[in-house]
């Protein structure tokens, strides 16, 4: 039958249990116990209250096949010497006072309630992880994208300007090389070299001065040596050359 068994904390619980046994030798059943089935039964008692009273109630709970063990080796032991060996035990259930498991239960509930808590708050944090980075992520490519976007304007406008440079570079050795090869005179350079201080005045002086080097390329032109001496006009309007 069941009974109540305290437990190392200072717990009574109610324990049932359940011996298997199988009788191995007749006579001694008989003449070596008065009543087999009663000093089995008290001898069990005994016994389950020295295995529970060394375990805390959480042990107990959790413990079912360790208690069956220990009874089991106790009891085949100690019903040996009746001809009677005890092949199994079990625990059917154990239960603790009302109070205890409506405490358990608060208890099991607020654990559970615990954990959510915590896995509500991990998933928030989480989230909140995997949102940042992304905003990182997304600044970092959007800034890559605005710097590569900066090089390749840079670049276009540095191929630009190296592009006119070459374009000019190359046009100036043309010219020099056309004028080289064309093998001019010194009155062709001359005229050439008067067309140019015409396009440098463009209208907006009366006068152009040149450096005294240019007298001697001027000299070989003997009419526009007059021309200067003379200050005459030279487009038939109001610009005139003076040598200084």
């Amino acid at each position: 039958p069941p009974q109540e068994v305290i437990t190392k904390d200072n717990v009574v619980v109610t324990v049932d249990a359940i011996i298997y046994y199988q009788i191995t030798d007749a006579f001694r059943v008989v003449y070596n116990v008065s009543n087999f089935e009663i000093a089995a039964i008290k001898l069990a008692q005994t016994n389950l209250r020295n295995v529970i009273g060394e375990m805390e109630l959480d042990q107990t709970l959790t413990s079912r096949e360790r208690i069956n063990v220990t009874l089991r080796e106790v009891l085949d032991e100690a019903t040996d010497k009746w001809g009677v060996k005890v092949t199994r035990v079990e625990i059917k259930k154990i239960d603790p006072p009302q109070d205890i498991m409506d405490a358990m239960s608060k208890q099991m509930k607020a654990e559970r309630t615990k954990r959510a808590v915590i896995l509500e708050a991990e998933g928030y944090k989480q989230s909140e992880i995997t949102k940042a980075e992304g905003d990182k992520m997304s600044a970092i490519l959007q800034a890559e994208g605005q710097s590569e976007s900066i090089k390749r304007v840079a670049e276009a406008n540095k191929f630009k300007l190296v592009t006119e440079a070459e374009g000019e570079a190359n046009a100036i050795i043309n010219v020099f090389k056309a004028i080289h090869e064309g093998d001019p005179t010194r009155d062709v350079i001359a005229i050439r070299y008067l067309d140019a201080l015409k396009q440098i005045a463009d209208g907006k002086a009366n006068k152009v001065f040149l450096p005294y080097e240019s007298s001697a390329m001027l000299s070989s032109l003997g009419s526009m040596a007059e021309i200067f001496k003379d200050g005459k006009d030279l487009s038939g309007g109001n610009e005139k050359v003076s040598k200084k």
